[in-house]
Formats: structure tokens, sequence, C-alpha cells
């Protein structure tokens, strides 16, 4: 598990950190840059992320596949996952670039906040396609038992990212749209390295990298219940930052910072998952069901334990960190209240993402479609409560004022934590029975 774990947490958190560096960047450009940063980032990865299917399901199929003694089988699965990603990637970055401002209008922000989202919005939409082959191929190397390529690739990307977002915004003056620029090259420098070590690893097995629309349609049937999951895990998130929106450019920008690191944090946590997807696919593949219950509970302990550790480490860092992102001062104390929320959910978050890692490497994306419209219908009306209070939380020591600010993010935390509370309910309910463990080289 550590062997898989490890080079997985620091290949997944080159997303986020490809986030936060655009964020410490853009912030010091001033407030409505990073609230039109945080409203742009959230269309995008949810455009991206969307397809997160290609990753998930590709680990799932590609392991059991490995697991039954296919290794050309689950190298044939891989490919047909990059060439859907290719054809998903090139709709949804046209779509994004072209509808860019009324998409960014629909989350209500300031005019001149809305500018900047348009402008790296539509810079950005380039990269989509480079985005999901980067989650395609990466599925592909995880189901392989290859944690260490992708963070070969995630530690190329990340520094070539910061270097070139520096010498684009502040070296040619060229502003948010620098660091969007920069973004697209680093992404995009990502997915050839990836497509690269795929080829390589095809022609080894004799697998052939011509397109096969039948197997490629199947994939993407395959994928559906994954997509409608993760579809509603975006309406979740895209409902917070629409509340966050309209509470004004402050509280959103405080909201973009404390979701980045948030983010940040998802993914240190997800590299237990993805560890859990690739052992659970194989252990099916190969039919041995001690094997997969005993390394569900392991890695439930190993994310509990790196919650609490990860809480103590964000409740140390949560006077430090918001000063790198923005000098605002109201900013910064809304940054550093939501934190405490952020850090203290930390070992549920820890809990509830291994288990979901499980039911993926199970292939179980049929029930964790249901859970997880479910739990969008329960969470409605709870975000929905924290846009009504709007007002009256700004109140408290003046519309706008720090601590109303304060008050506001520290609400829409405690909602999303709410949230993930109902999701762990649901995760337990589900893992503690044997309907999800399913044995073959396909479910």
């Amino acid at each position: 598990m550590l062997r898989l774990a490890l080079p997985a947490f620091l290949a997944l958190v080159a997303e986020p950190l490809f986030l936060l560096t655009d964020s410490a960047i853009v912030g010091h450009l001033g407030t409505p840059h990073l609230a039109g940063l945080g409203v742009a980032s959230a269309m995008l990865l949810t455009a991206a992320n969307i397809f997160v299917f290609l990753a998930y399901g590709t680990t799932s199929v590609v392991a059991r596949q490995l697991g039954a003694g296919n290794r050309g089988g689950a190298i044939a699965a891989g490919v047909d996952g990059v060439w859907l990603a290719v054809g998903l990637g090139a709709v949804t970055g046209v779509i994004i670039a072209v509808l860019a401002e009324p998409i960014c209008r629909l989350f209500g922000a300031s005019p001149e906040a809305l500018g900047h989202a348009v402008t790296y919005l539509r810079v950005s939409a380039i990269s989509i396609p480079a985005m999901l082959v980067v989650l395609a191929t990466t599925g592909v190397l995880r189901g392989l038992q290859d944690t260490r390529t992708p963070l070969a690739a995630s530690a190329l990307g990340f520094t070539s990212n910061i270097a070139l977002n520096l010498l684009f915004v502040y070296g040619f003056g060229w502003g948010i749209a620098g660091s969007a620029l920069g973004t697209v090259i680093a992404q995009t420098g990502m997915a050839a390295a990836l497509v690269v070590v795929l080829m390589r690893e095809a022609r080894r097995h004799h697998v052939t990298l011509r397109a096969h629309p039948g197997r490629i349609l199947g994939a993407a049937r395959t994928g559906i219940p994954l997509l409608i999951r993760t579809l509603a895990l975006r309406g979740v998130l895209l409902v917070t930052t629409w509340v966050a929106a309209d509470l004004g450019d402050v509280p959103l920008a405080a909201y973009q910072v404390s979701a980045t690191i948030w983010s940040f944090l998802v993914f240190a946590l997800d590299a237990i998952a993805i560890a859990a997807q690739a052992l659970t696919g194989k252990a099916l593949g190969e039919g041995d069901l001690a094997r997969t219950r005993s390394a569900t509970r392991l890695m439930i302990r190993w994310g509990v334990i790196s919650g609490i550790v990860l809480a103590i480490v964000v409740l140390a860092l949560r006077t430090v960190l918001p000063p790198l992102f923005t000098g605002d001062p109201a900013v910064q104390a809304a940054i550093g209240a939501a934190l405490i929320i952020v850090a203290l959910s930390q070992p549920l978050s820890g809990y509830v993402f291994v288990i979901d890692g499980v039911l993926i490497g199970a292939g179980d994306g049929s029930w964790l479609a249901r859970a997880m419209v479910a739990n969008l219908v329960a969470y409605l009306p709870i975000i929905l409560g924290v846009h009504l209070m709007g007002d009256w939380l700004l109140a408290d020591g003046g519309a706008g004022g720090t601590r109303g600010t304060s008050n506001a993010v520290t609400w829409l935390w405690l909602a999303f934590t709410a949230f993930m509370a109902i999701r762990g309910v649901l995760m337990w309910a589900r893992v503690r029975t044997d309907r999800w463990m399913v044995t073959g080289a396909t479910r």
C-alpha cells in the first residue's frame, strides 16, 4: 500500500499545487483578480473533473485485467480510455472557450472580478484536452501498479508551472492571462510525457494504438455511473462557490484560497484512495475476498490517521498561510477562520475518501452514483440556508467587515462539513456489507 500511496500522494498534490501557485501569484495582483480566479478555477475544475472516470474507471478495469493475468488486455483498455479523453477534451474545451462569459456570469461575481474570470477561463480552456489525457494515462499506470511515472510527470509539470507563471505574470506583465497560459503549457507537457510512456508499454506488449470506436464507446458506457457521481459532487462544489460569490468579493476570495487548500489536503488523502483503487481491483480480479477485506480495514485506518496529522498541521499554520495569498486583512482573517473548520474535518475526509477509493476499485459505480445524488439532495437545503443568512452574517461588524466576512465563510465550511458527514454515513453503511465485492476480470 505504501509503495503505491507515497508516489501517488506526491503526484496527486501537483494538481492543487497548480492552483495554489496560481492563487499565490494572482492574489498579489489584487482581490478582484483572486475572486475572478475563484470563479474560473471552479468552472475549469468542473469541466475537467466531471470526466475523472477516465482515471478512476480506467484504474479499476486495468487492475482487474492485471489481476486476472491479462496485461495486454489491461493496456488495450487504457489506450481506449486515452482516445476517449482526446475526444471529450476537444469538445469540452471548445464549449468552455465559447461560453466562458455566460458561464462565469452565473456565479454573480462583481463586474471587475467577472472580467478576470472570463480571461482566465478562456485561456485555460485550451488545456482541457491535455488535462483529460493526463487523467486517462495516469489511470492506466495506476492500474498497472505504477504510481512513480505519474509522479515524475507531475513534478515536471509543477516546476514548469511556477517558472512560467512568474515569467508571464511578472516578467512579461500579462496579468491573470499569463497565469492561465503558464498552466496550459505545463499541463500539455505532462500529457505528452505520459502518452509517450503508454506508447512504449503498448509496443512492448504488441498492443495497437489505433482507435477502435466500438471499444471507445464501451469505455464511455462503463464510465457513466462515475460520471453521474462526479456531476453530483461538482454540483455540491459549484453551489457552494455560488453562495460564496453572492456574499461578495472578499468572502469569495477567502473561500477560493481555503477551498484550494482543502483541495490540496483532499489530494494528499486521496493518495491512500488511489492505492485502494489499484489494490482492490487487483485483489478482486484474482478472486481474493479475504485480502480485499483486510486491505480495506488497513487503508481506512491509515486514512483516518493521515487526516488527524493533516488537521494538526493546518491548525499550526492557519495564521501563516493567509498572508502568502493576499495582503487584504479582511480576506486574511476570513481564511484563518475557515481553516479551523477545514482542519477539524480532515479525519472525516480521510475516512470518506478511502472508502470511496475502495468502492471505485471494486467497480461499484452504480451505488456511488446513487449515493452522491442523495448526498446532493440532502446538502442543498443546508447550503441554501447559509445563502439566506448571508446578509445577517455579513452585518456582524458591518457589511463586508472583517468579523462578518469571517462568520460567513465559517458557515460555508460548516455546511460543507455537514455534507461530508452525510457522505461518511452512507459510505459506512455500504462498505460493511459484502455486496460490493464482485470477483473476476470484469464486474
